[in-house]
Order: structure tokens, then C-alpha cells, then sequence
């Protein structure tokens, strides 16, 4: 149970006729739904469920709040997947008998005599809810000490009318946003976003008693606790927390509930910005590039503002002027605009962020690397899944034409098609209308070296560079008669018809592994040291160079 870990929780009790209410409303409300999803990590149809729910909660603005409960066979992790389940959660579905997944509860009520309904009945049973009176209103806030992940949680509730029972029970649940993981469903592979995660029950497994529960009572209750860095050994950012409270009449029958966000105090910093990540960059042929990246506000105050510089290889600067709302803790990705800029073998995007209070986290840089020629001719092999109508592609050339395109197509299809591909520099962008992916996709030249795969898990779409033969080699005589042998390589490799030629091998991170100038015609490097995988050889002669791909086998 998480709480063991985060030491006690201490409340106050406040019940009273003659009410002090801060933030909870005293005019009778409707009952809010609380939807209990029971869900997993391997399960095919679980996504569908995360959408119904979704929805339902779109549809309703502040009426409705998902707790994600991750329990039974299908959250059981295999080898290295995480753990998302919880002793409360895994008591909640032992007590209610969810058995199937996704299955659901709408306020603990029972439907037909059923508390545990199927995803398709959600909607309907939601509305039902949605219709009732409420006899109590519930409110809540939270903060979060960043300097101690300390978090106070404050409800407060007020009885519009009497209860049917002398003591209910408050229930507080902590949640989880933006977890990546594993799904089997949804075509996300590793990279499924679980949303509203159950953490922990603050509560306890069944709530506080309440009691009075006549009309007029105020309750006014604070929790306090620290939050640790993990669970189940995967990570707790503060930034994606979410809390909900319910009121039950007993470990059932929940009457109604709401839901907050946490603010967030004790910055060291009053303003200030951290530049967190640049998106990892395929390898490129010369393309103009636009970097995308991550900031995150790491200071007390809004920022609305930014000035970020940028450039590639040390090249021309550009500056981008963002404007917005980035509160404390918030992300936001940006995509800047495309500049030009000299491609090399290694390559290097540069980004700077304005001065502000804390100017250590102002910079972040990362490296691509030059893509290497294909054969002029390229085979793409797209298989669709029921819903093809999503999926479309096309090729582009540095000139920004589409070369080729196709798509929509049907459902479950198999697309098998050979396309002449002139010397040039191309991006291939994939494209899925739903977000979601579909079947796998390969394209390839017709020496079968792949350009761009996927077991069908691109979301809503992938882009992969590529340049043909004669693009990125200088024309002429000079180094048409180079090999390099044998390929793949375990031990040694020769690198021949390339005498007084400068060599440099990089692995894909743009490291230099080997270098050696005025080669022999016939120059033995040794490569038993390096580790498996894909480098590239970089080879100039009187002004002319070109680039090679090496494979390291063992």
C-alpha cells in the first residue's frame, strides 16, 4: 500500500450546523459521476474503454471524474513491464467482482443488479447518475511543497439534505496522468499513455467516517503526506497528479463526488524555464529541420513569454518568440520552425532559452546523424487495419514536392508497390487520421536495405528521411571503385581503391570510433572491439566524399 510509504496522514474534523465553508457549494447539485475502470497493461480492448470513458467525461465538463484501477490477470506484468497495481485497487475489484476487462462501475451503483458493467453501458448508466439529486456537495484543493513533495489535501462537504444512513464514508483517491507504458491494444506498444491511474486510496481502503449526515452539516478535513519518488519502482512526477473524492453511503453507493489538480509552492526559483529535451531526430539528407522541443516551467510564476535560439551546426542562429500560458510544473512541446543548414556525417542542433532566474538549465543540445544513399528504386509493403480510410502516405522531395502519395484505402489490405525514386533527398510521412496506428508498414529499397519500419504502432504518424543514389556522393570517377568488405563485419573490415583517402567511421550517435588519413590502397581496419550494430564510413578524396553503411556482427 502506498501510504505505509508515505508515513501518516493527518486530518481535522470539523461537523457542525453552523458551517464555515470555503470552498464547497450549499445549493443542492446533481450527483457527479465517479467512474471506476477496471483496466490493465495487456489488454486488447482496455484502449476502447480509456476512449468511452473519455468521451463521457468530455461531455460532461466537471461532472465527471475516471479513476483508472489497474488489478487482475490482465495488469499482471511479464518480465521487465511496470507494476501499476495497487493493494486498494486490487481489494476494490476483489470486493465488487470484476472479472472481465474493461469493466467498469458507475458510482458503485448497481444497474440491473450489477455494480460491474461492460463498456457499453457506461454512457447510458452515467446519464441515469447524472440526473439524480445529490443530498451532499463535495469540493476539494491540493498544494504540493516542491521542496518536500509534501502534499495537503483539503475537502470540505456539506449536506443539502439528510442522509438515509447515520455515517458515510469520504473517500480520497490520488491518481496518476501521462504514465507511459505498455499496451497491448491501441498500437502504442511501450509508448500507451495511462491516464488517471489509481496510486493510492489516501483514505484508506473504505473511506473516513462521516457522521452527522443531516441536512446543513459541514465537514472540513485536511490530509497531508509525502509523496516518495516511486511506486512499484515506477516513477511519481508530481507534475502529472490528479486527485478525486467521493462520498459512499457504505463501501458502496457513492453519492457523489469531485475532482482537483494540485498547485504547486516553494519554487527555489521565481522564474524560471528549463529547456528539457529536443526530440530525437532521425537521420537526415538535407531537408530544412524543424526541431521539436520540451520546456517546462520550474518557477513560481506563469510564463507567457519566450524568446529560444537555435541552429544546426553551429549555423546562422534563428530565434523563435513563444507566447502562452505555462503554469508551474506544466510542460509544453514546442515544434520550431525549419531552418537550412550544412549537413555533415555527425550532426548537432543547438537550443537556448532567455535568461532567467536559474540559467544552468537554459541549454540542450542533440545530434543527428546523415542518412546514406539507397538504391533508386524503393518498395513499400503497407498492410491496413479495420479502418484503412485512416491511413495515407506520401514522399516528398527537398523541393517539397510529393513524388509520390497514396491511401485512403480499405480495411485489412495488403499494398505492394514498387516506386522509381530519382537522385534526390526525400521524406517519407505516414499518416493515421485516428491517432492510433494500424497494420505494419516497411518501406525498403530494392536491395531490401530498410529505409523506415513498423509493426503498425506509429500513432498518428511517422516521418523517416532517405536520399537516393548519387544524391549525397559527389559525382565522378574519383571514389566509384571503393569497397568496403566484408559486410556485415566481426573482426576485420577492408576498406579498398581508396589510396591517400581520408577514413572516418562514426557510430550513430556521431561518435568517432576510427580515423586514419592517406589510407592504404588497401587499408585493414580492426573492429573486433566495437559493439553490434550500424556505423558509417566516411570516405574524401580530392574534394569528393561519400558515405557508407557498416554493419558490426559478432
Amino acid at each position: 500500500m502506498l501510504k505505509k510509504l508515505l508515513g501518516s496522514v493527518a486530518f481535522l474534523l470539523i461537523a457542525s450546523t453552523a458551517f464555515a465553508q470555503t470552498i464547497v457549494s450549499t445549493t443542492p447539485e446533481n450527483k457527479k459521476v465517479i467512474l471506476e475502470e477496471f483496466t490493465g497493461i495487456n489488454c486488447v480492448f482496455c484502449p476502447d474503454g480509456h476512449a468511452i470513458a473519455r468521451n463521457i467525461q468530455n461531455n460532461n465538463p466537471g461532472n465527471v471524474f475516471l479513476v483508472n484501477i489497474h488489478a487482475g490477470g490482465f495488469a499482471a506484468p511479464n518480465g521487465n513491464q511496470p507494476d501499476f497495481r495497487t493493494a486498494e485497487g486490487n481489494g476494490i475489484r476483489a470486493f465488487f467482482g470484476a472479472n472481465f476487462y474493461p469493466s467498469g462501475m458507475i458510482n458503485r451503483h448497481q444497474f440491473n443488479g450489477a455494480y460491474v458493467l461492460s463498456r457499453t453501458a457506461w454512457t447510458s448508466s452515467a446519464n441515469q447518475i447524472l440526473a439524480q439529486s445529490s443530498y451532499v456537495n463535495l469540493a476539494m484543493e491540493a498544494d504540493i511543497d516542491v521542496q518536500t513533495n509534501e502534499i495537503t489535501v483539503h475537502v470540505e462537504a456539506y449536506y443539502t439534505a439528510n442522509s438515509p444512513v447515520g455515517t458515510n464514508k469520504l473517500n480520497v483517491a490520488l491518481l496518476q496522468n501521462n504514465t507511459l507504458g505498455p499496451q497491448t491494444g491501441g498500437n502504442m506498444g511501450n509508448e500507451y499513455v495511462h491516464m488517471h491511474r489509481l496510486l493510492d486510496m489516501v483514505t484508506g481502503q473504505w473511506g473516513d467516517d462521516v457522521t452527522p449526515t443531516t441536512s446543513g452539516t459541514f465537514i472540513d478535513r485536511t490530509y497531508t503526506m509525502t509523496i516518495p519518488p516511486d511506486h512499484n519502482g515506477v516513477p511519481i512526477n508530481i507534475e502529472d497528479l490528479e486527485l478525486v473524492v467521493f462520498m459512499t453511503e457504505d463501501n458502496a453507493e457513492i453519492i457523489s463526488g469531485n475532482g482537483t489538480y494540485p498547485t504547486y509552492s516553494n519554487f527555489e526559483f521565481q522564474n524560471d524555464v528549463t529547456a528539457k529535451l529536443i526530440q530525437e531526430i532521425p537521420n537526415q539528407c538535407g531537408i530544412d529541420l524543424a526541431p521539436i522541443i520540451e520546456i517546462q516551467n520550474t518557477g513560481e510564476n506563469p510564463v507567457t513569454s519566450l524568446s529560444i535560439d537555435y541552429s544546426i551546426n553551429s549555423g546562422t542562429v534563428a530565434t523563435y518568440n513563444w507566447s502562452g500560458n505555462l503554469t508551474s510544473l506544466q510542460t509544453e512541446t514546442i515544434e520550431l520552425p525549419a531552418i537550412s543548414y550544412d549537413l555533415q556525417v555527425a550532426n548537432t542542433v543547438n537550443v537556448t532559452i532567455e535568461n532567467d532566474d536559474d540559467n544552468t538549465n537554459n541549454t540542450i543540445t542533440q545530434s543527428f546523424n546523415q542518412t546514406f544513399d539507397f538504391a533508386n528504386e524503393i518498395r513499400l509493403v503497407l498492410n491496413t487495419d479495420n479502418q484503412g480510410a485512416q491511413c495515407t502516405w506520401e514522399i516528398v522531395n527537398i523541393d517539397g514536392d510529393v513524388v509520390e502519395s497514396g491511401g485512403p484505402y480499405g480495411n485489412n489490405m495488403v499494398i505492394n508497390e514498387i516506386y522509381p525514386m530519382p537522385s534526390n533527398c526525400y521524406v517519407f510521412n505516414l499518416y493515421d487520421s485516428g491517432g492510433n496506428g494500424g497494420g505494419s508498414v516497411a518501406l525498403l529499397d530494392i536491395n531490401n536495405e530498410v529505409i523506415y519500419s513498423s509493426s503498425g504502432n506509429y500513432g498518428a504518424g511517422e516521418s523517416a528521411n532517405f536520399s537516393t543514389e548519387g544524391f549525397l556522393g559527389i559525382g565522378g570517377n574519383i571514389l566509384d571503385g571503393i569497397a568496403i568488405y566484408p559486410n556485415p563485419a566481426k573482426t576485420n573490415v577492408t576498406i579498398a581503391n581508396a589510396e591517400n583517402a581520408n577514413v572516418v567511421i562514426y557510430d550513430v550517435l556521431g561518435k568517432v570510433v576510427y580515423s586514419k588519413k592517406n589510407i592504404a590502397l588497401t587499408q585493414e581496419v580492426e573492429v573486433s572491439k566495437l559493439q553490434i550494430g550500424t556505423y558509417f564510413v566516411k570516405i574524401d578524396k580530392e574534394g569528393q566524399s561519400k558515405v557508407e553503411r557498416l554493419i558490426i556482427s559478432k
